[in-house]
């Protein structure tokens, strides 16, 4: 089973389907013509740049989702930018925060008013 993303001519993500393997055909072409939008293949065990299974190659960086963009030159699916003070991550092509969240075993949440992460407090 592949999974295949429509663009639109912005190269965002208008919508992922599900369709045939690419076996000697070219999958892409034929839905990007059936549906006259551009359509690339997305790998649903990709995300930042690794295979699930550890022993696959990634394919296109991430898996698509609505919204994403596609990047021709780096050939990558890139998630929406959560916050204006994250960057890209040019090996993952996933966003970073400017400073790592705590590893501390506590919940955190973004606080983009200070870049800073802020403690949740656990229910009492």
């Amino acid at each position: 089973m592949a999974h295949y993303a429509f663009l639109d001519e912005n190269y965002i993500v208008t919508e992922v389907i599900v369709g045939k393997d690419e076996s000697n055909y070219d999958w892409e072409a034929h839905y990007g013509q059936f549906r006259g939008q551009l359509c690339k293949r997305t790998s649903y065990n990709t995300h930042g740049g690794v295979h699930n299974s550890g022993s696959s190659t990634p394919f296109r960086k991430n898996y698509a989702g609505i919204g994403y963009s596609y990047d021709p030159e780096r050939d990558a699916f890139i998630p929406p930018k959560p916050f204006a003070s994250w960057v890209l991550n040019e090996t993952s092509c996933l966003w970073d925060p400017p400073t790592p969240m705590p590893t501390d075993g506590k919940m955190y949440s973004w606080d983009e008013t200070t870049t800073s992460w802020v403690e949740i407090p656990a229910p009492q």
